[in-house]
């Protein structure tokens, strides 16, 4: 553990970096509370996206590089704000008209657009939890609800209505002066209507912990702040929170990170210590707007995960979480090919360069063995000329190319092959584009067709890779890259791909000169 924890200590990984932050807090005494506490929140306005795993996923490799510096126990909650009402109708969600008679009501009172569960917050929060839950996080789960009626959080709402004028002063100083004439912390719950009430308040009693004010039909209600009658605004619920609980770090998105000083202000007049936070930026999607739980837009777990195993999300979430990253499809096949890269060169590295590899991060520290012989990329190249409509189908190729390989013994490759076939046939494969070559590519391709039916060297890649190069150098395509880009466009529709002499040796010389004969006659324009 010594060369480990010495390895942690120095390391520039991220995760380490933050969690020795972290660890400075503590530097003079431990917690009372006995252990350090991270937490993640989760607005359940929609369903839930890939951005929320992305900050439970962070926050867990925080945890994890914690671990090794510290004896100190450690706590994960995941805090879903499900008395938020209901203020728009997600987009992608059935029953769209029913959900309109529901606006402003807390999310765990309006009911369930799929009619699965008891409420659409119940719905949103089963969701999330089965997709941390596929990913095996570690994490204690805790419903607003649930924190509001119960009476944990009836301490702290009574502390805010006796400190009501000092917390309304740090929220009033960040308003526009209009908002500035009705806003207040406490949104009450509508004694008749259950809806979320934004209103002024006409009157705070600190002494009996109670709040009166108008409905919009100008009738008064006095309403107490404790068992669930209100609700905090956003704001300040974030910042009670860390203060009720004790939060030790919380990192979010960059879009909160102007609310630092009003988060860290709340906590500190309800008595708490402000936590350690991060701040991330935030995913775009394919046309570089910001992915929203509302809109759907962007990449949801599941479809992540129909092309592509968990971990290779994993890694996509560890790299640069403070530079902006587009999240589409086209963004998988890269993470599953730089992920095994990284487990392939796991072992051969020392102590520090391991607790600095992403996978050390994604795996505990205790990375798998990559058995991918063969990139995704090349077997989405596969997919594309052999015309496979499932795993089995690549698997003759896969047995010649590397014979001791099977899918018993390769399952991560076994399990590439067949999300390679469905993200051929989903996402490349419409989009694909032959064309016919021109005179200059003609007659390269002529040449090296005729050096393949002769070829007697080494199927491999590496010479197969040498001989495809020689061709277009003798054939004066400069840059050489030009040569491989044409290789591609006429015979696979894409514009780029693996290294072509590692094709050759996985698809075959033979298999791959009836592929260009048929291009060459123009046979793939179709």
């Amino acid at each position: 553990m010594t060369a480990l924890r010495d390895a942690a200590m120095g390391s520039k990984a991220w995760p380490f970096e933050e969690a020795r932050a972290l660890l400075k807090r503590y530097e003079k005494k431990a917690p009372e509370k006995g252990y350090v506490l991270f937490e993640t929140g989760y607005g359940p306005s929609g369903l839930p996206h890939i951005g929320t795993f992305g900050e439970v996923a962070r926050t867990t490799m925080i945890r994890r590089a914690f671990e090794i510096i510290s004896d100190i126990p450690t706590r994960l909650i995941c805090f879903s704000d499900d008395v938020d009402g209901m203020r728009k109708v997600p987009e992608n969600v059935p029953n769209q008209d029913m959900l309109r008679q529901y606006m402003q009501m807390p999310l765990t009172s309006v009911p369930d657009p799929y009619r699965e569960y008891e409420s659409f917050g119940h719905h949103n929060n089963a969701m999330l939890r089965r997709f941390l839950d596929t990913f095996g996080f570690q994490y204690e789960f805790i419903s607003a609800t649930e924190f509001y009626k119960s009476g944990r959080f009836d301490a702290t709402l009574r502390l805010c209505a006796e400190r009501y004028d000092a917390i309304m002063a740090i929220m009033l100083a960040s308003l526009r002066e209009e908002r500035q004439q009705t806003y207040s912390c406490f949104l009450p719950i509508h004694p008749e209507t259950g809806r979320v009430m934004y209103v002024p308040m006409k009157n705070v009693d600190a002494l009996r912990g109670e709040i009166t004010f108008d409905d919009e039909t100008g009738r008064e209600w006095t309403v107490p702040v404790t068992g669930g009658h209100v609700k905090l605004q956003w704001k300040p619920d974030f910042g009670a929170r860390w203060a009720a609980l004790d939060v030790d770090f919380e990192m979010y998105g960059k879009d909160h990170s102007t609310n630092t000083p009003i988060y860290d202000g709340i906590c500190e007049v309800l008595g708490g210590r402000k936590p350690n936070h991060m701040t991330y930026e935030l995913f775009l999607d394919d046309q570089g707007q910001k992915i929203s739980k509302s809109k759907g837009n962007g990449l949801t777990i599941d479809e992540w995960l129909t092309y592509a195993a968990t971990e290779s999300l994993s890694y996509f979430m560890y790299q640069k979480p403070k530079t902006a990253k587009r999240m589409h499809f086209d963004v998988i096949p890269r993470a599953v090919d730089e992920y095994h890269q990284q487990l392939r060169a796991y072992p051969t590295q020392d102590v520090a360069g391991q607790v600095s590899n992403p996978v050390w991060h994604i795996h505990g520290g205790k990375p798998p063995e990559s058995k991918m012989v063969v990139s995704f990329g090349m077997l989405l190249n596969l997919a594309s000329v052999s015309g496979a409509k499932d795993a089995g189908a690549l698997w003759k190729f896969l047995k010649r190319y590397a014979s001791d390989a099977s899918p018993e013994t390769h399952p991560d490759l076994d399990a590439a092959a067949g999300y390679a076939v469905r993200y051929f046939a989903d996402k490349i494969a419409p989009a694909r584009v032959f064309r016919e070559p021109d005179a200059k590519e003609r007659a390269a391709m002529e040449d090296l067709v005729g050096r393949l039916r002769v070829w007697d060297g080494a199927v491999d890649d590496e010479a197969l890779q040498s001989m495809v190069f020689a061709v277009g150098k003798e054939h004066g395509f400069e840059p050489l890259r030009d040569w491989f880009k044409a290789l591609y466009e006429v015979l696979l529709g894409a514009s780029d791909g693996p290294r072509f002499g590692g094709f050759i040796a996985l698809y075959g010389v033979d298999e791959t000169v009836a592929l260009m004969e048929r291009a060459l006659k123009g046979e793939l324009l179709g």
